[in-house]
């Protein structure tokens, strides 16, 4: 299916730029993808690596790891993405469960001999532009031997294989461009890290699918990003909360992007109704909100282009079943199951026992709620619950309670341990502008004794400069767990 979309958008297109560089003139034609494709397909050939073997990727320059990326997958190839900055221990961890013939990367920077596992060949990512150009189309290759090899750690830091096939990734790529009406005249803006899911299908593959145009950034930078949007003619913005939340907490001092942009994406991880409405209103672009996971091969769900968008949700099913299976006990949020096209059926390595039921169904790990019209409301990780003396408190709600409150830039809550009642939820925060941490401290345990159940009132209030984030992100809530297992005494309140 991609080798397909590349031959036909290379037809239908060839001139045209499907991939830019935000930093440099750099950029890749639909033409030019198909050549490539071609080169790798023999670079391939030659070293042994027959239809169907895994390739494991890892270079720095962002242009030339998403055109390695869709290249190999178009050449028939399973694709192991790697982050380029993993340190090696990192690096064989993955390696271990993808288990690769294969690695691509960069002949200098790359990854050190000793972190290559003996037996691994390594390919340079300049031989495959070697030789006479091709003119035709590229190499046959059986159908569906290509896809993408997750590894993804989670919750519970145990890495789990997930091996997504060309015809998965193809189905969730053009349901999302078909969601997003993606169309030739578009131009994405993509920043999020490449060796994730988000960017693979969401931005380049979609973006294949809609022979688009998708510009390419190895990083957010706050500074400069409106005009950059504005020079680069950017229609659609692919993020995650963080860049939003950030984008929103001065707009007073941004310069203003013109009409050109029809939306900004957020996912990966869950948006403050506080942020995305102030971030609509400082520059009147619509936020649309979706939920996705790397065994789903990203999208699962998404707010329409035309409302009503639901501040809070992550929308409606958008190209898989989405179910809730309600929990013993709980009053206000189910186990969050998928199935579809897109959704594995099995993990390739590891993955938690029971997962996936004879029916398809996979258990997404999450809990959640539909609404009257259908919307699903996502209240956090199964193992995100704090159980306070029997009583389950969900950290979302106290979340979003505390970063609609003034002063707050980010904020998480998770369980610290409590001698008698068992979990306390305990808050940290990041503060926005001048706000001092006792100042900002005495606030939030004002307004919270004033609109929150006692239960969810946090029982500490942590203010830190930052919060641990993953690649993609999230806040690694695993690390501020820890971090409240040996937070100070004096930071406790009274039960």
């Amino acid at each position: 299916m991609i080798t397909e979309w590349i031959d036909q958008a290379a037809a239908s297109r060839g001139d045209a730029s499907y991939l830019e560089d935000a930093a440099g003139p750099g950029a890749l034609t639909f033409a030019g993808l198909r050549q490539v494709t071609a080169g790798w397909a023999r670079c391939l050939d030659r070293a042994g690596l027959a239809p169907g073997a895994a390739v494991a990727l890892r270079l720095a320059d962002p242009l030339g790891y998403a055109t390695a990326l869709v290249a190999i997958v178009g050449a028939g190839r399973v694709v192991v993405p790697l982050d380029p900055a993993a340190p090696g221990s990192e690096l064989a961890r993955m390696l271990a469960v993808a288990r690769p013939q294969a690695i691509v990367c960069d002949p200098h920077g790359g990854p050190a001999a000793e972190d290559v596992p003996p037996g691994l060949t390594v390919l340079d990512p300049a031989a495959a532009l070697a030789g006479t150009p091709v003119l035709g189309g590229n190499p046959a290759a059986p159908a569906g031997s290509g896809g993408i090899f997750l590894c993804t750690s989670g919750t519970t830091g145990t890495p789990k294989g997930i091996l997504l096939r060309d015809d998965q990734i193809a189905h969730v790529a053009a349901a999302v461009a078909r969601h997003h009406r993606l169309s030739p005249a578009d131009r994405g803006y993509c920043c999020l890290p490449l060796f994730h899911i988000n960017a693979e299908v969401v931005g380049l593959l979609a973006t294949l699918a809609a022979r688009a145009c998708l510009v390419l950034d190895g990083k957010f930078s706050r500074r400069g990003f409106w005009p950059l949007i504005e020079e680069n003619q950017i229609t659609w913005i692919n993020a995650v909360p963080a860049i939003i939340t950030v984008l929103a907490m001065d707009p007073g001092g941004a310069e203003r992007p013109g009409g050109r942009v029809r939306f900004i994406r957020s996912a990966s991880a869950p948006l403050a109704p506080s942020a995305l409405q102030r971030f609509e209103q400082a520059f009147g672009i619509p936020v649309v909100e979706t939920y996705g996971m790397t065994e789903a091969a990203s999208m699962i769900t998404a707010n329409p282009l035309d409302g009503p968008r639901k501040p809070g949700s992550v929308g409606l099913p958008a190209g898989a079943e989405v179910r809730v299976v309600p929990v013993s006990g709980a009053d206000e949020a189910g186990r969050v199951q998928i199935r579809g096209r897109g959704v594995i059926t099995q993990y390739a390595a590891g993955g938690p026992a029971g997962a996936i039921d004879p029916d398809g169904w996979l258990d997404t790990g999450d809990l959640g709620r539909f609404d009257e019209d259908g919307y699903l409301f996502l209240a956090g990780r199964t193992d995100d619950v704090i159980n306070r003396g029997g009583e389950k408190i969900y950290p979302r709600q106290i979340e979003d309670f505390l970063l609609a409150c003034d002063g707050v830039a980010s904020a998480a809550v998770v369980a610290a341990r409590d001698d008698v009642l068992g979990e306390r939820p305990v808050a940290y925060v990041v503060p926005a502008g001048s706000w001092s941490p006792d100042k900002l401290e005495y606030a939030l345990r004002e307004a919270c004794e004033a609109g929150l159940p006692r239960a969810r009132r946090p029982s500490a209030f942590l203010v830190v400069d930052q919060m641990p984030l993953g690649p993609t992100g999230k806040i690694a809530r695993r690390r501020l767990r820890e971090l409240a297992a040996t937070a100070p005494a004096q930071h406790t309140t009274g039960r």
